[in-house]
């Protein structure tokens, strides 16, 4: 675990930096391709903020990593964390908190990477960490992606630890 991650909710005083690690990392987001992608993201990112149901960890002056989660459909919604600050426990800290925030007494999903998308290589495990378990394969935006499941009444891992 990195040391010293603080996860805090994102607000809108936040969204031009949390645009600005999107755009850093948008090549690993299948959906993110376009100018017009980008910005219909940006409003998305608004609607979350405005929910509460955003989260980032600040790195200095920049935002190191964002999750979007929504209890209404108990989903993490996106998960992203910049290059430069990879392997420090931010992935981990913003899912934990997202998962603390959405409960025990609720199956959670997330769509990532296919096992043998090389994409997936990160997030997956982190996931599985996590309590997440394969579910359906699905397409989103032309591209392979699954779901996975996280059952009710599970612990988080960094509870765990």
């Amino acid at each position: 675990m990195g040391v010293n991650v603080e996860v805090k909710n994102g607000t809108l005083p936040d969204l031009d930096r949390w645009m600005a690690l999107v755009e850093e990392i948008r090549e690993s987001f299948p959906g993110l391709e376009t100018p017009e992608a980008l910005a219909e993201h940006r409003a998305a990112v608004r609607r979350f903020m405005e929910r509460g149901e955003a989260l980032c960890v600040e790195t200095g002056e920049e935002i190191g990593g964002v999750l979007l989660f929504s209890g209404r459909r108990a989903q993490i919604c996106f998960l992203g964390v910049s290059p430069k600050c990879r392997r420090q426990g931010i992935a981990a800290a913003l899912l934990g908190e997202a998962l603390r925030r959405l409960g025990t007494e609720r199956r959670i999903v997330v769509i990532t990477f296919r096992e043998e998308d090389p994409r997936g290589d990160a997030p997956r495990p982190l996931y599985e960490r996590f309590g997440f378990r394969p579910g359906e394969l699905v397409e989103e935006f032309g591209y392979p992606l699954q779901v996975l499941i996280r059952e009710q009444n599970l612990r988080c891992a960094r509870d765990s630890l």
